[in-house]
């Protein structure tokens, strides 16, 4: 008899043997199994709670020390989900509704101390570079952050030792010289018409009364807690600062670990693009206020105006308002030349003229060319918007949020509705 070859084996499937009929519905023998065995308990395709919970220990891991699944710990088996019923679906409404408004009561109590952690965040940023340029100079860390702080207190001290002493000493000699101005009024014979007339000093006596002192006394009061609420929030945002600058890395870090893996590099790449332009918007921002206001102090020298320095930190401080903060410095200036001597104010206003053109054509686009580039409509809207909404403050961080939304705009939502 002829070797026929090494005999299949009974596990062996031939490939070549076409399927019986009745072999399309048959299931595999590994597959009929389970079923077989659930029949046993009466049951078709689950296993029996029983036998389960038998091979557990009361700690809610198995036998050979796995834990259990299922849902199952040591705290038990979790029930089944709550019926979407009418009354569960009106609740959760309701307790959403009144979360929301919880939370728009908090933001709105809060809102003077959010400004305040804007503004912090604000300078943080912008002062982050000069903190990234001494690390690279190799100062610690800490010693950076301290250098930094330190310069930013000595500029305010010297804005406030500009300003203080001619206010105060003009405040002193307006009160020297009120007897003599009443003194000329009540001479006059035109105004002795007048208080006649209309009987002013009955009025003034009326209104010389306990009430109208109380009232006085509440302005006396309000006009101090004034003071002492804008030194609180001064101390505030400088005490803000320091700390975001300490801790600038690991806040932005944190943030970035908020966005999906997936997303996380590209977010990454946007969001330091956008630190880079608010960091360097700050920079080109206060050399050109700087320039202005070295150039407005030597101007006065010159012309011999009165409190140079004061003056000279006026015009700085307005020139980091956009669109119109330059203007208002020159017009502050002018009036004080104005009220000095004629001359002097015709000078002031000449010079103003011609340094405001150079700053617009030949100072500001040089510098900010190379921070951000923003458009003159937008940048406009936004300082607008801005000063409605957070005044002063708002003007100042308008350029910079302008400059973040353009970058979004061209890297996120024009390519996405392009490939749409």
């Amino acid at each position: 008899m002829a070797d026929d070859g090494p005999m299949a084996s009974s596990g062996d499937r031939e490939p070549d043997r076409a399927p019986a009929p009745g072999d399309r519905n048959r299931k595999p023998e590994h597959a009929t199994a389970p079923e077989h065995a659930d029949r046993t308990t009466g049951t078709t395709g689950t296993t029996s709670t029983r036998d389960t919970t038998s091979t557990r220990d009361t700690t809610g891991t198995a036998d050979d020390g796995e834990p259990a699944g299922n849902g199952s710990s040591r705290f038990g088996t979790p029930g089944r989900p709550l019926k979407r019923s009418s009354f569960l679906v009106g609740f959760t409404g309701a307790a959403g509704v009144l979360l929301a408004y919880a939370l728009y009561l908090g933001v709105r109590n809060a809102a003077g101390i959010l400004v305040l952690v804007v503004i912090a965040l604000f300078l943080a940023v912008g002062l982050h570079p000069a903190v990234v340029r001494l690390r690279s100079w190799g100062l610690p860390h800490g010693l950076a952050v301290a250098v930094v702080a330190l310069t930013v207190v000595l500029l305010l001290c010297g804005g406030l030792f500009a300003l203080v002493p001619p206010i105060v000493t003009q405040s002193g000699q307006f009160i020297e010289q009120l007897p003599s101005y009443l003194e000329a009024l009540r001479r006059n014979e035109t105004v002795n018409d007048l208080v006649e007339r209309y009987d002013l000093m009955e009025r003034v006596q009326s209104a010389a009364n306990a009430d109208t002192v109380g009232q006085a006394l509440g302005g006396v009061l309000g006009g101090a807690q004034l003071i002492f609420g804008t030194v609180f929030r001064g101390l505030t945002v400088l005490v803000l600062t320091i700390y975001f600058l300490a801790y600038f890395d690991r806040l932005r870090d944190l943030g970035y670990s908020l966005v999906p893996r997936s997303r996380r590099e590209r977010v990454r790449l946007i969001g330091d693009e956008i630190l880079t332009k608010v960091g360097a918007y700050m920079v080109g921002a206060l050399s050109i206020a700087v320039l202005a206001g070295v150039s407005t102090f030597v101007f006065a020298l010159i012309v011999g105006l009165p409190y140079p320095f004061a003056l000279a930190v006026v015009v700085a401080v307005t020139d980091l308002i956009p669109q119109i903060g330059a203007t208002l410095g020159a017009v502050i200036v002018s009036l004080v030349g104005f009220a000095t001597d004629l001359p002097i104010g015709i000078a002031c206003a000449v010079f103003f003229l011609i340094y405001q053109q150079v700053e617009n054509y030949l100072i500001y686009p040089k510098i900010m060319r190379r921070s951000v580039s923003v458009n003159e409509v937008a940048a406009l809207v936004g300082a607008l918007l801005g000063v409605s909404l957070l005044g002063v403050v708002g003007a100042l961080i308008a350029i910079p949020a302008v400059a973040a939304l353009q970058l979004i705009l061209r890297e996120v939502v024009l390519p996405r509705q392009e490939s749409r």
